[in-house]
């Protein structure tokens, strides 16, 4: 995956600036065909990470220790949980609360997916 990154901050007098202009090269990947980039990792724990799931990615049922925040970008995805399968799509957006989960793209395009992972501390809110 090819993005550019732009992050500001602030100089030492306080002015707005930009701190970073640029394509990070840190994609790794976890599988074959999943190819993940961290965009930012906050003091806080939070985490800005893109996803690339390619037709046929290899399955990794897994439950993540955060709350995800999460928007498909391009492509069409299905979700499967315990039990039960979500087709996401284009547009689609998702909040995963600490849930088993496994990735599966059946399509034919990849599919990218945005996601902002907040550490998990055990009260997940409510709908609405």
């Amino acid at each position: 995956m090819r993005v550019r990154r732009v992050v500001t901050d602030h100089d030492k007098n306080g002015r707005a600036m930009v701190k970073l202009d640029e394509v990070p090269s840190n994609a790794v990947s976890a599988r074959p065909g999943h190819q993940r980039l961290d965009l930012w990792k906050g003091a806080d724990g939070t985490v800005f990470r893109l996803v690339r799931y390619e037709p046929g990615v290899a399955p990794r049922n897994h439950r993540t220790e955060t709350v995800d925040y999460a928007i498909v970008l391009s492509g069409e995805i299905e979700m499967e949980l315990d039990g039960a399968t979500v087709r996401l799509r284009r547009g689609d957006v998702l909040v995963q609360q600490n849930t088993m989960h496994n990735w599966v793209n059946r399509g034919t395009e990849p599919c990218v997916i945005a996601f902002v992972l907040v550490p998990a501390k055990g009260d997940y809110g409510a709908v609405g």
